[in-house]
């Protein structure tokens, strides 16, 4: 399971509005894709609809959605925002990962 932390579910929210979608009824689809400077990257985006063989859950009131694949490398992940003038944005705390880019947004194993 994705854990989303109260700063990244109002930031989620908004962007969710800012595009279309309803946070009531929406998604925010996590994954994993091969690149990035660590070999693995974070994907983050909006979607109305899921796939058969997708994980569905929710946390914090935000319905997530993780292809089978990803959710191997995502279990126990935290997702938080960090906002500000020297925040990142979007951060993922991935116990699983053994190794992090500088800027956190690859990974590996």
């Amino acid at each position: 399971m994705i854990t989303v932390s109260p700063e990244a579910k109002i930031k989620v929210a908004a962007l969710m509005q800012d595009d279309g979608y309803d946070i009531a009824t929406d998604y925010v689809r996590v994954g994993v894709t091969s690149g990035g400077c660590s070999g693995l990257s974070y994907e983050l985006k909006f979607d109305k609809n899921h796939a058969e063989d997708d994980k569905v859950f929710e946390n914090n009131d935000v319905k997530l959605i993780v292809d089978k694949k990803s959710f191997l490398y995502l279990i126990g992940t935290i997702l938080e925002y960090s906002g500000g003038l020297n925040g990142k944005g979007f951060v993922f705390n991935n116990p699983n990962a053994q190794r992090t880019c500088g800027c956190g947004e690859s990974f590996s194993l």
